[in-house]
């Protein structure tokens, strides 16, 4: 039996999704039916079976969840969003001993109120499961066993399951992490984006917590994101043991083999200014299956190649406050001063000036990329779109992408002779 799905995703790495999906069926569904359908802002539609599914849940490094579309039809009020939920056979799927979590997100609704559609639907799930089985769920915001999403048009509105559970992101490894931390789909999506494959050099020079440098490493050694946490599918009623425990051993075996082999031979490479953050780099890795990747103490101001032939550098730099209370004082040391020392006692003024570019920073960059790394290919996200002027460097590509609700460039600088901004005759 086929199922419709809809994955969600980081805005921008839609495409990315697709080809990503569209190769686990290849490698994981032996030749089970499985269609990629069409991609629409934010996410991939897919139809396939409820082992695809679940192999999307496992294998997929940028996908956010995997929803399983249970119904869909036009709506003009909320008494038509709640009859269409009512109708709906929740109870093939849960039962009332189950505790439920209803999301509904809209674009270009007429309903007055989303707070009011979500109670609805609630409502009508609720009401569903009691006239057929004399109870009704409870209501579960924190950490439900079953989660309803529904989405609003300005004209239909469609049900889902939710197979996932918390957001894939959260693969199960990161305990610590840095102060802004990058979403590990989006750091998989932007690996794809870079056309980055194992056996080529990768260095992120501002690697923090190392979420570019896990991700990479788990491509590199076959591990599965999901490998180590449980999902949302393992509490409904279709779920597929047997289907499961198949693919589930496969993944286990192949973190095993990962462990027996050796890191450093990968080729994947970072360093940061923080030996603290290179310390919770490592537990991560750790936690990801593997260890020993090389990583330095090292102010991006002053890196170097990491190997002998060019490769890729990937960055999530910091700004504002993150680069003075992370810069080096006069001997060397890590210290916080002046705005940056104010900005750690005034939350409010941090988040205000988070933006904020170090111009004397980044042309500290951007004289590194153009004096070491000839050959190289950077790619740099920041949500500052001046960042080409700031490095004095002519991007030869960018793509627009989201962390969070936050709209960022993913800059493309390729180190080559004729990159370099000239500067204007004094």
């Amino acid at each position: 039996m086929s199922f419709d799905f809809f994955v969600p995703c980081p805005r921008g790495l839609e495409a990315a999704l697709a080809a990503e999906l569209a190769e686990i069926a290849a490698r994981h569904l032996n030749g089970a039916p499985f269609t990629t359908g069409e991609q629409v802002p934010g996410g991939v539609h897919f139809r396939g079976g409820w082992t695809a599914g679940m192999a999307a849940n496992l294998h997929s490094r940028i996908a956010s969840r995997v929803l399983l579309k249970i119904a869909q039809r036009p709506y003009r009020n909320e008494q038509d969003v709640y009859a269409l939920a009512l109708e709906q056979r929740w109870e093939q799927w849960f039962s009332a001993n189950e505790t439920l979590r209803v999301d509904v997100t809209a674009i270009k609704s007429p309903l007055r109120s989303l707070e009011f559609a979500t109670l609805r639907v609630k409502d009508a799930v609720c009401d569903r499961l009691r006239e057929v089985s004399g109870a009704r769920p409870s209501i579960d915001t924190g950490a439900p066993d079953v989660r309803v999403f529904a989405f609003l048009t300005a004209t239909d509105c469609t049900l889902y399951l939710d197979t996932s559970g918390e957001p894939l992101f959260k693969r199960g490894w990161r305990l610590d992490k840095g102060a802004a931390p990058l979403r590990e789909n989006l750091a998989a999506g932007i690996l794809r984006l870079t056309g980055w494959t194992p056996g080529t050099a990768l260095y992120d020079p501002m690697c923090g917590s190392g979420t570019f440098l896990a991700e990479a490493a788990q491509v590199a050694l076959n591990v599965a994101p999901g490998v180590e946490r449980r999902f949302g599918f393992e509490k409904l009623k279709q779920y597929d043991v047997s289907a499961w425990q198949a693919l589930k051993v496969a993944a286990q075996d192949a973190k095993r083999a990962a462990r027996s082999s050796r890191a450093a031979d990968l080729l994947i490479f970072g360093s940061d200014i923080s030996g603290d953050m290179l310390d919770k780099a490592r537990a991560n890795f750790e936690r990801a299956g593997f260890s020993g990747l090389p990583l330095k103490q090292v102010d991006a101001r002053g890196m170097t190649p990491p190997a002998d032939t060019p490769g890729i550098l990937v960055a999530n730099p910091p700004y504002g406050e993150r680069i003075e209370v992370r810069g080096r004082g006069p001997r060397g040391e890590v210290r916080a001063t002046g705005r940056a020392a104010h900005d750690e006692r005034d939350e409010g003024f941090r988040r205000s000036h988070a933006e904020t570019p170090d111009s004397e920073f980044f042309q500290a960059l951007g004289d590194a990329l153009k004096q070491r790394f000839t050959g190289w290919h950077a790619f740099i996200l920041t949500s500052d779109r001046k960042l080409p002027g700031q490095l004095r460097l002519r991007e030869s590509a960018k793509t627009p992408l989201y962390n969070g609700a936050l709209e960022c460039r993913l800059f493309r600088f390729d180190l080559v002779a004729g990159s370099v901004k000239q500067k204007p005759a004094s």
